[in-house]
């Protein structure tokens, strides 16, 4: 495990703070989903905003630098994936963010108070984003062992969220070693499956626990089909969702069978802000918040039977009854066998002022 903690309390651009005290902070990851336009680009922004998230990000890189414009078998998708048999330069070319248009993109959402991210997946996108004032910077699941770019980006000092999609234990430890070596304690992990669209059955979910001892901060990537692996991961401790999001289903593009239109994007945020408010805390007085209902559910102390003055108090003429407006029933085994000071009446609350002590 690293040797230096990591910071439990990230402040964004002055913006918002992530912290395990703090909402989940919410990410609209729009990748390909630009389908090649600005100009939609810039509505799914909008729109990503308006249905609630707290950020946007995108993917920084060109396809002439993550890969090669080979048509032989090693370039040739061939496993079980949504993109099986497709040229990797083609794939990338085709879900690339021009970088090009980056300027504009970060002008355009600061302009409309959106926070707005990406992923750089090489030096030169590093070098794009820094010049853009990029708030966070986003190390994607394949580049985790890129430990070159990881440095590049952890010198900037800016807040990191490293996804563990193909990452084992020493891949992780790696990582993070190198913002340790370079003062950068804004870190934070998020559990994540590099399949897409990710089958129930390889989320393994409880991984959330182990980037907890890395950690103190955690989050979850979600490329399944369901909301259900979001919801489980807030309830166990998940500060940042990342789900992908597209304009309209009926947008081509790559990403599309495992993003989230508005109206279920919007639908999952409720659900995550309902989850939270449900989990609460652990410093509660049940009592308290339950005042006004604890008449009704909770018993204490009335006479069962009428009393002369004198009578002694005893299981014959009190009873533990609801509500519980009466005598606590703390004092039963202290009132049993005190003699009563005047006529009670059956039906009505003990008091201590009715005895003699």
């Amino acid at each position: 495990m690293p040797k230096k903690k990591f910071n439990n309390s990230i402040r964004i651009s002055n913006k918002l703070k992530i912290s395990n005290n703090d909402k989940c902070f919410i990410v609209a990851e729009i990748s390909a989903n630009h389908a090649g336009s600005l100009d939609l680009l810039k509505k799914t922004i909008l729109k990503a905003k308006k249905v609630g998230v707290d950020a946007v990000k995108i993917q920084t890189y060109e396809a002439d630098k993550i890969t090669l414009n080979v048509k032989n078998k090693h370039f040739l998708i061939d496993d079980k994936s949504i993109w099986k048999g497709k040229q990797l330069y083609n794939l990338y070319k085709s879900a690339e963010t021009p970088f090009h248009w980056h300027k504009e993109i970060f002008k355009f959402a600061k302009k409309n108070k959106v926070i707005c991210f990406s992923a750089p997946f090489d030096i030169s996108a590093v070098e794009l984003l820094k010049k853009c004032n990029c708030p966070i910077y986003k190390v994607a699941s394949p580049e985790i062992e890129d430990l070159r770019l990881i440095e590049q980006i952890a010198k900037l000092k800016k807040p990191i969220i490293i996804s563990t999609g193909i990452a084992d234990e020493k891949n992780i430890k790696n990582a993070l070693d190198i913002c340790i070596k370079h003062k950068n304690y804004n870190v934070i992990l998020l559990n994540c499956i590099s399949s897409y669209p990710a089958k129930n059955s390889e989320l393994n979910l409880k991984y959330l626990n182990v980037l907890k001892k890395f950690c103190p901060i955690v989050g979850y990537s979600d490329h399944s089909n369901s909301d259900l692996a979001n919801i489980i991961s807030v309830a166990n401790g998940a500060k940042v969702i990342e789900k992908h999001f597209i304009l309209n289903k009926k947008i081509k593009s790559p990403d599309n069978s495992f993003s989230h239109d508005p109206k279920s994007l919007k639908k999952l945020i409720k659900k995550i802000r309902d989850v939270e408010v449900m989990m609460g805390t652990e410093n509660i007085n049940k009592k308290k918040i339950l005042k006004s209902k604890l008449k009704t559910v909770t018993r204490s102390i009335f006479y069962s039977n009428n009393i002369i003055k004198g009578d002694k108090i005893s299981l014959e003429n009190v009873k533990s009854v609801r509500p519980g407006t009466g005598l606590n029933l703390s004092y039963l085994n202290k009132i049993l066998g005190k003699k009563v000071k005047k006529n009670c009446k059956f039906g009505y609350p003990v008091k201590l002022s009715d005895l003699i002590f």
